[in-house]
C-alpha cells in the first residue's frame, strides 16, 4: 500500500523552497517585471546564510546561542537577496535593461557566487568531502513542536516542521491578501498591468517596481536558506539546488499569480518530484527515470494549458517584462 503518512511530510518538505521562490516570483511578476534570476537569487540567499552560519559557528564554539543562530543567519541571507534584487532593479528599471538577460545573468552570477564562496569555506574547513555541514545551526532551523512526535500520524502530518515552513505559509496568505485586498496591493497590479496609466494618476512607478522585486528576492532568498539548513541538514555542497529554482517560476504560471494556491501546488510539485521513492519498481532503473520525469512534464502541461485560458484574472499582467519608458506615454 501507499504509505501516505510518510509521502506528505517528504512532499511538504520538498515544496518549500518552490513556495518561497513562486511567491517572491508572483509579488515581483505582479509589478510588471519578469525575474529569471529566482534561481541564482535562491542561491545567493543559501550561501550568505552559510557564511553567517559558519562565521558565527567559529566565533562561538560550542556555546551557541539559539537566538543567534537563527537570526545571523537569516539576515545574511535577506541581506544577500536583497543586493541581488536591488542589483536587478537598478538594471532593468533604471537602466531599462532587457529583463530576460539580465534575469538569465544573474542566474549564472548567482550559481557561481554560491560556488566560489561555498568552495571556499570548503577548504577552510579542510573536509575531506566536498561539502561542508553546520549540524548545530541547522538543529535549530529544523526543530519541530515537542509534541508533535506524541500525536500520530497528525503530528507527523501536520506538525512535524522547522519553523520556516510555517513562515513560507504566513508569507504566501499574506502576500495574496496584499495583492487582492489592499491599496498598496491595487497600485501594485496597475503599475504591472499598465503602468503609463498609473503614472498618469500619480503612482511612482520606479518605487513600487523596486519595492516588489527587492521583497520578492528577500523572500525567495529564504528558500535557499531552507533547502540548506533543513532539508539538506546544514550541509552545503556546490550545485546541490538542482533545478527548484526553474519549477518555482513555472509554479507562478501554474497557480495564475496566486500565492495563496501556490501553497497546495507546491506541495503537488514537491510530491511529484519525489514520487519515485515511493512507487515500486523493483530493479527497472528505467522506469523509476520516468517517474523522475514526471514533475517536467506536468510543467509543460501547465504551460500549454496556460496559454488556452481565457479568464483575464488568469493571464500573466499586460505590461510584463517590458521597461517602462515615460517619455512614451
Amino acid at each position: 500500500m501507499f504509505d501516505f503518512v510518510s509521502f506528505i511530510p517528504r512532499a511538504v518538505v520538498q515544496s518549500i523552497p518552490l513556495l518561497y521562490g513562486a511567491t517572491g516570483e508572483t509579488l515581483t511578476e505582479k509589478s510588471g517585471n519578469l525575474n529569471m534570476g529566482i534561481p541564482g537569487i535562491m542561491y545567493v540567499g543559501g550561501i550568505c546564510g552559510v557564511i553567517g552560519a559558519f562565521l558565527y559557528e567559529q566565533a562561538a564554539g560550542e556555546s551557541l546561542n539559539g537566538f543567534l543562530a537563527i537570526a545571523i543567519p537569516m539576515l545574511c541571507c535577506l541581506l544577500g537577496s536583497l543586493l541581488m534584487g536591488l542589483l536587478y532593479c537598478f538594471l532593468t528599471v533604471t537602466l531599462r535593461a532587457n529583463q530576460n538577460v539580465t534575469g538569465l545573468a544573474m542566474t549564472t552570477f548567482g550559481v557561481g557566487f554560491g560556488n566560489f564562496f561555498g568552495g571556499s569555506l570548503i577548504k577552510l574547513t579542510d573536509s575531506e568531502v566536498p561539502s561542508i555541514a553546520l549540524s548545530a545551526t541547522s538543529s535549530y532551523f529544523s526543530a519541530s513542536l515537542p509534541f508533535a512526535d506524541r500525536l500520530g500520524w497528525f503530528g507527523e502530518i501536520f506538525l512535524s516542521y522547522g519553523f520556516l515552513a510555517y513562515l513560507a505559509i504566513v508569507i504566501a496568505l499574506l502576500t495574496a491578501y496584499v495583492i487582492r485586498h489592499t491599496r498598496v496591493g491595487l497600485h501594485l497590479r496597475a503599475v504591472g498591468e499598465n503602468p503609463a496609466t498609473a503614472d498618469a494618476a500619480g503612482i511612482n512607478i520606479g518605487r513600487y517596481k523596486y519595492m516588489a522585486t527587492c521583497l520578492g528576492a528577500m523572500i525567495a532568498g529564504l528558500g535557499g536558506l531552507y533547502y540548506v539548513m533543513d532539508y539538506a541538514c546544514g550541509v552545503w555542497s556546490n550545485d546541490a539546488f538542482g533545478d527548484r529554482g526553474w519549477l518555482a517560476i513555472a509554479l507562478v504560471i501554474f497557480t495564475g499569480w496566486r500565492p495563496n494556491v501556490g501553497i497546495l501546488a507546491s506541495i503537488l510539485f514537491g510530491g511529484l518530484y519525489i514520487l519515485y521513492l515511493f512507487i515500486p519498481t523493483g530493479t527497472n532503473l528505467s522506469i523509476k527515470e520516468l517517474y523522475k520525469m514526471l514533475p517536467y512534464l506536468v510543467t509543460l502541461v501547465v504551460l500549454v494549458l496556460s496559454s488556452l485560458r481565457n479568464k483575464r484574472e488568469k493571464q500573466p499582467p499586460q505590461s510584463l517584462g517590458l521597461a517602462y519608458f515615460r517619455e512614451d506615454r
